[in-house]
């Protein structure tokens, strides 16, 4: 009786998983980090070559914005599809067709010998992040007992917030050694050892009912996402009423119109979208977008200061940036018990406080203040996504069945994405808004024959920086610069107090809109 009881208790416990698949959910968890950082690291390292990648391959400004950029508008365009295909022909396929493609993408990048074949795979690459990354976290929820899931997601969020000063980091450190296109080279031998590890840990795992898939609904998300963040990456290039952005909002608005309407009616959706009327789903949703969008507003803000007004080198830039990934990896994995223990809203609303204090106090950071203070704030600006992030992920994810663990994870890395392209869209032009009308009478004043020096100088204090390093002591080009570099940081100052007012009112709506009973994850079937 006594050893009936034992076994019943044991396989409670582990929640319907098979032994085996239980037994090493933990070094699963650690492929499919690994994994994740890969395609997260993805997006900051190609920010720190950008100079090596100008001088030796010669893209137009144009070509440059796009070989960052691209990598973003094809992820979030096929996330959703790729999360429901892994949910019908199997999640661990999908990761490893992702981490395929990946790495070949990558050595094809390294490889480049112009800006076009760059561009070109680039976008490969962001087509195999699209199957990473939702496959990731639905491979997650399967391998994990319903009562370890928040834990292992918080695990898993603590990793998605750090990927971006990983790949800054590692960037700077293979751009210290080696060649522009060994930034994308890193990524192979990882991918490599990803994919073994995956094929020999991770367990096979699709719906348990096969569902006709929604090829309708896949195309128009494709193009409504896709669109979407074309139109906010040009915005600030090209003004943001010109005709590629409006045109790009029109066709993301009528396609994700059309996505909306379709999958209410179709028999077979690939996103229910009465799923946003679950408040932890919604909600989720809306602060993972608001959270990411201030994250990313960070780091395209604090690299160009380190490098740009403080003249660090990329890894030095990379390194100054740690203590922001020390603290998100430190504390969002103790998410889960702070919710059990203080109750999931509370938890959140902490997180939604914490973060317009932060963005208040990084806003007075000026080019002479002492780096102790910028820890300071990197530490205050990683601690509000660190306690808010995984509880909210953990309610995207864990408010479905676990037969759409796929879609549920799309979702909540297309907020993500969605979020990110806002925020630096936002604070890009907050900056070069600021930055234009603060050096228009500097640049006026300047003698004739100084069009070269204006001309490079209205591209950025980065570019103006380099060519002040590259040219003979000058004590006008040097006072050029500090008026730079001035303006520069008042376009910072100003984007930040912005982000604060901004996440006041959002941390008001999720705080009110969250629920404040405790979540219990559901079953296949349910």
């Amino acid at each position: 009786m006594t050893v009936a009881i034992e076994q019943e208790t044991q396989a409670l416990d582990m929640g319907g998983i098979e032994p085996a698949v239980y037994h090493r959910r933990w070094a699963i968890l650690g492929v499919l980090v690994l994994s994740l950082v890969l395609v997260v690291a993805a997006v900051s390292s190609v920010n720190v070559a950008i100079p090596s990648i100008r001088a030796q391959l010669l893209p137009t400004d144009a070509q440059m914005l796009w070989i960052v950029d691209i990598y973003a508008v094809v992820f979030a365009g096929l996330l959703l599809p790729a999360g429901a295909l892994g949910d019908k022909f199997g999640r661990r396929g999908a990761l490893q067709l992702g981490l395929i493609v990946f790495a070949t993408a990558s050595v094809l990048s390294a490889l480049s010998k112009s800006p076009t074949a760059l561009l070109g795979f680039r976008a490969l690459m962001g087509v195999g992040a699209a199957f990473i990354m939702p496959s990731t976290l639905s491979l997650l929820t399967s391998v994990f007992p319903p009562h370890e899931r928040a834990r292992a997601i918080a695990v898993w969020t603590g990793f998605a917030g750090a990927g971006g000063v990983i790949g800054s980091l590692v960037g700077g450190l293979s751009l210290n050694y080696f060649w522009w296109g060994s930034v994308f080279f890193v990524s192979v031998p990882i991918a490599l050892v990803a994919l073994v590890l995956v094929t020999t840990l991770c367990p096979s795992s699709k719906e348990a009912h096969a569902q006709p898939l929604d090829p309708v609904g896949a195309l128009l998300s494709m193009v409504g996402f896709g669109s979407l963040l074309y139109g906010i990456i040009e915005g600030p290039e090209k003004g943001w009423g010109s005709v590629y952005p409006v045109s790009a909002f029109v066709l993301s608005v009528a396609a994700l119109t059309g996505f909306v309407l379709w999958e209410k009616r179709a028999n077979h959706p690939m996103l229910d979208v009465r799923f946003f009327s679950i408040p932890r789903f919604g909600a989720g949703a809306m602060g993972v977008t608001f959270t990411f969008m201030v994250m990313f507003a960070m780091f395209f803000l604090m690299a160009q200061y380190l490098q740009s007004v403080r003249g660090y080198s990329p890894l030095i830039s990379g390194v100054a940036m740690l203590p922001f990934a020390v603290t998100m990896v430190a504390i969002s994995p103790r998410g889960p018990k702070l919710g059990a223990r203080f109750g999931s809203r509370r938890v959140v609303s902490t997180g939604f406080a914490v973060m317009p204090i932060a963005l208040l106090a990084t806003s007075f950071i000026s080019h002479r203040s002492p780096y102790a203070y910028i820890v300071m704030c990197l530490v205050l600006l990683a601690l509000g996504p660190a306690l808010c992030i995984p509880t909210l992920s953990g309610g995207i994810v864990l408010s479905l069945p676990l037969d759409k663990a796929g879609v549920g994870s799309a979702v909540n890395d297309t907020t993500r994405e969605v979020g990110g392209a806002v925020g630096i869209a936002v604070v890009g032009s907050i900056l070069s808004s600021q930055y234009r009308s603060g050096m228009a009478g500097p640049l006026a004043s300047l003698p004739s024959g100084s069009g070269a020096v204006a001309s490079v100088a209205r591209r950025g204090v980065g570019a103006l920086g380099g060519l002040v390093h590259a040219s003979p002591p000058n004590p006008q080009l040097t006072s050029l610069l500090n008026t730079a570099k001035d303006e520069f940081v008042g376009g910072m100052q100003l984007g930040f107090r912005v982000g604060a007012v901004v996440m006041v009112a959002v941390g008001l709506v999720v705080a009110r809109w969250y629920p404040s009973t405790e979540l219990r994850p559901q079953r296949v079937g349910h």
